[in-house]
């Protein structure tokens, strides 16, 4: 498991451990083991004394609420830190996923006001995260924040620590360290420390470059597949699994969709897709080791009912804009009506209605004499002349005029017109010889006729008619089949052969046959695991990789060619080998790192902390006297003296040393008999030719002084306890001098 300070870069999941210290006003206290702080049983918290409590008005610290939003009365854990550094909190997560990313976080304050009674020199909270094992033996990640100071702000900040699970593990042991020391400052609040997975941040787009579509029921989508692209912030290799939804809440995984795309074709509801990733298949169905991609939208606009329209208009539908469209004009009303009439327009017919009645004709006219009416006086005027006798007449005809019908009538009968004709025949009549000639031909009968087809001459229609059905053509045929008809036997004859399963698969394929393509298909992919391991190299030291796999009786291929097992390198680098037996196939990549000598940069004195700082720092283990390691660079309230500095490997055991004088002057301190600060102190006589050391008042009257030996003063003057205030002291030390003051609290 490897680690580093920071947040997720892409997504994450939803918390898999979430501590917020709960609710309510009154105070409670910690789970035995989780923290080695005593519990303040309602009491101001003093120094190395903790609470849980939705208020932090103790002291002149700030009184905030606690993080959790809308927590009503919410707690948060309240410390106050210990002279020492040491581990304030603990607690052990579950139910993490193998080879899987997570981001632990925490949101931190420092309660101690820069302008409150510790002042300018209040000392600053400093937190370092750890994660260890589950049998907490072995620190699998860690970061620090640094020193915190305290603003008047009184903003609550989030820190965070991303690592990598490993194969196998499964739960881990988090640890948070106090790294500043006791005294005046050093006070925080801690709440919603939250365990969660981290994944690719990944788009969904479909051919057209969108994440939505918006269409109208009476359409398809015009897209035919969408992708995720992944950002590849986190995962290194990604496995999918593409879900379904109609309410953009409720999912259901889609059979057989396990690519980085999918097809999509009619969509006739409202419909989201979107994509299940993991790093490692065997994550992909655990919702605690997976990210979603963003979600495809296709919303499809139900088309409305057709609206209602008069009986001269249309209403037409358009898909693009989803709506009805209604056209069409009412028929312009009639002109020119006669002078009597007037139009009234029908819905039921959708037409002109003209109503009216003309003023009755005169009667008794001549045969010959003929009634107009005139629009403009709106009456009737009588007119005519006596026909005149008919010309022309055919050659049996004669004329006579009948005063009835007030016409000539012709007489006489033309021959009649021969009956019983053939319907092909056709009768003319001549008025030269006044009678009647027959002409005409029967059609000829069709040709080219199918094999099942006969002919009948219609005398009605006077046209052969073809009659006769083909037989019909076979239907529910294989894909390979083809019906030819033979027209010979005057039937349908079906011919193919269903094409041949392939053989010499190799050993990861199968094939199935598509009835669509009428082809056999060939599936499966080559098993291929990929594997990383990580070690290493100790300075100036050989390290043998050795290749081991499950698969059985494998081959070897290193990319530098060798086929051996193992190799034996000198160099910090990547090496991958392959590992097959021509079926299935592993490939290992060996991270390996150079674990270099430590180079010791500088050791600095800060208050009563001695502070290593290393070039190119690393994970390096410290000491200040060869025995006890620790992995922090600070050892905090070390009393004054030379030491030796010891810095080594974590791996390789290779050691860097180096002596410092350790010297400070304290700021104040608290004869109480705690052991802490009970006295001033300054052990470094041993090591100048000359040393002073002068204790006063603040009317300069000297309290206490110490010439050529260690000074140790207890507060008290001529064995009365002096009370709470400032002192002045003067230092000199082989002939340079140092004066300031220091406060005594009682």
């Amino acid at each position: 498991m490897h680690g580093q300070l920071g947040f997720c870069q892409g997504n994450s999941g939803d918390p898999i451990f979430t501590e917020t210290f709960g609710s309510g006003l009154q105070n409670t206290s910690l789970p035995a083991g989780t923290t080695t702080y005593t519990y303040a049983t309602g009491q101001d918290p003093e120094d190395g004394f903790y609470t849980v409590s939705s208020t932090s008005n103790y002291f002149d610290w700030f009184n905030i609420n606690d993080h959790t939003l809308n927590d009503t009365n919410g707690r948060m854990l309240i410390v106050n830190s210990s002279y020492t550094a040491g581990e304030f909190y603990k607690t052990t997560i579950s139910g993490l996923c193998e080879n899987t990313t997570y981001e632990f976080s925490s949101w931190l304050i420092n309660l101690t006001p820069p302008n409150g009674y510790c002042g300018a020199g209040a000392i600053p909270i400093n937190v370092s995260f750890e994660i260890w094992d589950n049998t907490d033996t072995t620190l699998l990640a860690s970061g620090t924040t640094g020193n915190i100071y305290g603003t008047t702000a009184t903003d609550w900040n989030q820190y965070a620590l991303v690592f990598q699970s490993t194969v196998g593990q499964t739960s881990v042991i988090l640890k948070m360290i106090n790294n500043a020391p006791g005294g005046c400052g050093n006070d925080l609040a801690i709440d919603d420390i939250v365990f969660k997975s981290c994944g690719d941040a990944i788009a969904i787009e479909d051919n057209n470059n969108v994440n939505s579509i918006t269409l109208c029921s009476t359409q398809n989508p015009n897209v035919n597949t969408i992708e995720v692209i992944p950002d590849n912030s986190v995962f290194s290799s990604h496995y999918y699994q593409w879900q379904i939804s109609t309410d953009n809440i409720n999912w259901t995984d889609i059979a057989g969709e396990t690519t980085s795309s999918i097809a999509v074709l009619g969509i006739s509801t409202t419909t989201y897709y979107r994509a299940k990733v993991a790093e490692y298949a065997a994550n992909l169905n655990n919702l605690d080791c997976i990210t979603f991609s963003d979600v495809y939208e296709i919303i499809i606009i139900q088309a409305p009912e057709e609206p209602a329209t008069n009986c001269w208009e249309e209403a037409s539908f358009s898909d693009t804009t989803c709506s009805w469209t209604v056209t069409g004009t009412q028929p312009e009303a009639p002109t020119g009506l006669e002078c009597w009439q007037n139009a009234t327009f029908n819905t039921a017919s959708c037409e002109w209605e003209i109503e009216g009645t003309q003023p009755e004709e005169p009667t008794d006219l001549e045969c010959w004499e003929e009634a107009t009416f005139s629009d403009t006086t709106c009456s009737w005027t009588v007119t005519g002349t006596q026909p005149e006798a008919p010309t022309g007449l055919e050659c049996w005809q004669n004329a006579t005029f009948n005063t009835t019908s007030c016409e000539w009538e012709i007489e006489g009968t033309q021959p009649e017109e021969p009956i019983d004709l053939e319907c092909w025949e056709e009768a003319t009549f001549s008025n030269t010889t006044c009678s009647w000639t027959i002409t005409g031909a029967q059609p000829e009968a069709p040709t080219g006729l199918g094999c099942w087809q006969n002919t009948i001459f219609n005398t009605a229609s006077c046209e052969w008619e073809i009659e006769g059905i083909q037989p019909e053509e076979p239907t529910n045929l294989e894909c390979w089949e083809l019906a030819w008809f033979n027209t010979d036997l005057c039937d349908w004859e079906i011919e193919g052969a269903e094409p041949i399963e392939p053989t010499d698969l190799l050993c990861w394929q199968s094939s199935i046959f598509n009835e669509e393509t009428c082809e056999w298909e060939i599936i499966g992919n080559q098993p291929l695991e990929l594997r990383d391991e990580y070690l290493v190299l100790c300075y100036n030291n050989v390290l043998v990789l050795q290749a081991t796999s499950n698969i059985e009786d494998p081959s070897y291929l290193w990319e530098s060619g060798e086929m051996s097992q193992s190799i034996t390198i000198d160099m910090e680098g990547i090496y991958e080998v392959k590992v097959t037996d021509g079926c299935f196939t592993e490939i290992i990549t060996f991270n390996v790192s150079l674990e270099e000598v430590p180079i010791i940069e500088s050791v600095k004195t800060d208050g009563s902390s001695i502070i290593i700082n290393v070039l190119e720092p690393n994970n390096y283990l410290y000491s200040l006297n060869g025995i006890d390691y620790q992995l922090s660079n600070i050892f905090s309230n070390q009393q004054g003296g030379l030491y030796t500095i010891y810095v080594k490997t974590f791996e390789c055991e290779i050691v860097t040393t180096i002596e410092h004088l350790h010297f400070f002057i304290q700021k104040f301190i608290t004869p109480n008999g705690d052991g802490t600060n009970d006295v001033f102190k300054l052990n470094i006589a041993e090591f100048f030719t000359n040393t002073e050391v002068y204790i006063y008042d603040r009317y300069g009257k000297l309290l206490y002084s110490a010439i050529n030996r260690n000074a140790l003063w207890n507060g008290d003057f001529n064995g009365n306890d002096l009370p709470t205030s400032d002192y002045w002291y003067r230092i000199v030390l082989d002939g340079k001098e140092f004066q300031g003051h220091f406060s005594l609290k009682r």
